[in-house]
């Protein structure tokens, strides 16, 4: 009994004494982070005292490994570090952290004014990160409204716009996920966006256009987002994050209006302009649009795509459609649009893939083309598990008229009567093949005639300089008098 009775007490010490380790590495790494923070007010300082924002651009880098040291001992160190003269504010922002899990907020608050601008704006920007992580909604929009009303808006400086720009995402995030009114906020974007403009804040402008096309898209209202981008200009030296957003934006908008060409081409550049090691999310997002529209154009996915690591699961639902579409089977379409609905609404794709069954049913009756000679509506109608005969015909009709297959439809007898294709050079996929190809071969060719550049003034290697010229014109001066005193010599 004593011997157990020891063992009891060493194993109770030694769970102390881990408890104990575990707490003080805590506050080593809540320590480290302060002193992170700290770090990166002084690089801000910096930044405005050499008017260098490159400083600046380093440290919003760096903030998603900054919100992810954050917590609330941290949060509540830096107030009462940065804000130990400002009483009021203080009081306040310790209440929001401290208190994050109810909604109740100060009546009262004064702005300090021991603290640089950018600074200010920068701390507020990392307690409603801190926030929206912790799912606090509520409390981001109204810190949010308050950095904005008696923070940003009273100054106008250019050190601060980057940083502005960060705050602008985040407030509208803020909105979004409160739920509240997402839609009220459009009026304050669009005056941001003139002042961006009018002040030539460049990364401010891409930051509000993505703002403003997600807003619209979320209410779904293209035709605002399709009117936003013709009347607006998307900055050339925005970062390749937000050019990533606006070409997913700008793919989304073509695909609802029908123009899948241009939406593939949005789509692909988003994707290539999308970090490849982070961002999964973005680049699932816009891979599974792409497919979609991919699909659309009549054209089938590589399966490589399917294949990556990253996109494998998220994919999976769209591999089984791409299947369905390239066999050309009613049923299967059938039965992956029930079973995928749910994450084919999520993704904001159920309306596109709805228009994919005319795709189905072309492919259908290519293969139905190839396969039979002759074949009656009602048997047509029957392999695509269509209601009545009719329904076929038409079907068919339209995919003659559209040139899908090669045949003819006798409705006096009853039947479809494929034309026989002994040689492929018979029908029309020869020429659409050659067309692509020297379309192709043309485009490119104007491509490198505009891409083509010359030496600095090699136009002027085979003509004559000014001293060449004089040179010149002095022997035809001379030559001209020697003529005419040979003139004068002849006569008497």
């Amino acid at each position: 009994m004593g011997v157990q009775e020891e063992m009891e007490v060493d194993v109770s010490n030694s769970g102390v004494s881990t408890n104990e380790n575990d707490n003080s590495e805590k506050k080593d790494l809540n320590l480290l982070a302060i002193n992170e923070i700290r770090d990166h007010v002084r690089q801000i300082e910096k930044a405005v005292q050499n008017k260098e924002p490159r400083f600046i651009v380093r440290i919003l880098r760096a903030l998603p490994n900054t919100r992810r040291k954050l917590n609330a001992a941290v949060m509540e160190g830096i107030v009462k570090l940065f804000y130990s003269k400002a009483g009021a504010e203080k009081e306040l922002l310790v209440k929001i952290l401290v208190k994050v899990y109810n909604h109740s907020f100060g009546d009262h608050y004064t702005t300090s004014s021991n603290l640089l601008p950018e600074i200010d704006a920068y701390l507020y920007l990392l307690m409603i990160v801190h926030l929206i992580d912790n799912e606090r909604y509520d409390a981001a929009v109204f810190l949010s409204d308050v950095l904005f009303a008696q923070k940003i808006a009273s100054h106008n400086r250019r050190t601060i716009d980057l940083i502005a720009a960060k705050c602008y995402f985040y407030h509208s995030r803020a909105y979004e996920l409160c739920g509240d009114d997402y839609s009220k906020i459009r009026g304050f974007l669009h005056l941001k966006l003139r002042t961006a403009t009018l002040r030539n804040d460049y990364e401010g402008q891409a930051v509000l256009i993505n703002c403003l096309l997600r807003n619209y898209l979320h209410f779904n209202l293209y035709d605002q987002a399709d009117k936003l981008v013709l009347k607006s200009t998307f900055p050339e030296t925005a970062s390749n994050n937000e050019w990533a957003r606006f070409l997913y934006y700008l793919g989304r908008i073509k695909a609802a209006r029908l123009e899948y060409s241009a939406a593939h081409k949005h789509l692909v550049q988003a994707i290539r302009k999308a970090p490849q090691t982070t961002a999964v999310g973005f680049r699932q997002t816009v891979q599974k649009l792409a497919v979609t529209v991919e699909l659309l154009l009549g054209d089938i996915p590589e399966r490589q795509i399917f294949r990556q690591a990253a996109l494998r699961r998220a994919l999976a639902p769209y591999f089984q459609l791409t299947q369905a579409v390239r066999l050309g089977n009613l049923q299967r379409f059938g039965k992956v649009l029930a079973q995928g609905g749910p994450q084919f609404r999520k993704d904001h794709t159920f309306t596109l893939i709805l228009r994919l069954r005319h795709n189905v049913i072309k492919t259908a009756i290519r293969s139905i083309g190839l396969s039979y000679s002759r074949i009656s509506p009602a048997d047509i109608a029957k392999k695509l598990g269509l209601d009545s005969r009719v329904d076929a015909e038409f079907i068919v009709a339209k995919a003659i008229r559209d040139g899908v297959i090669e045949a003819t439809l006798d409705p006096g007898n009853g039947y479809m009567r494929s034309k026989e294709t002994s040689d492929i050079y018979c029908t029309r996929e020869p020429l659409l093949a050659f067309h692509q190809r020297i379309t192709f071969c043309l485009d490119l060719h104007n491509q490198s005639v505009k891409a083509m550049r010359y030496p600095p003034k090699s136009y002027g290697k085979d003509l004559e300089s000014a001293e060449e010229r004089r040179e010149r014109e002095q022997q035809d001066l001379e030559l001209a008098k020697e003529m005419a005193e040979e003139d004068d010599d002849g006569y008497p």
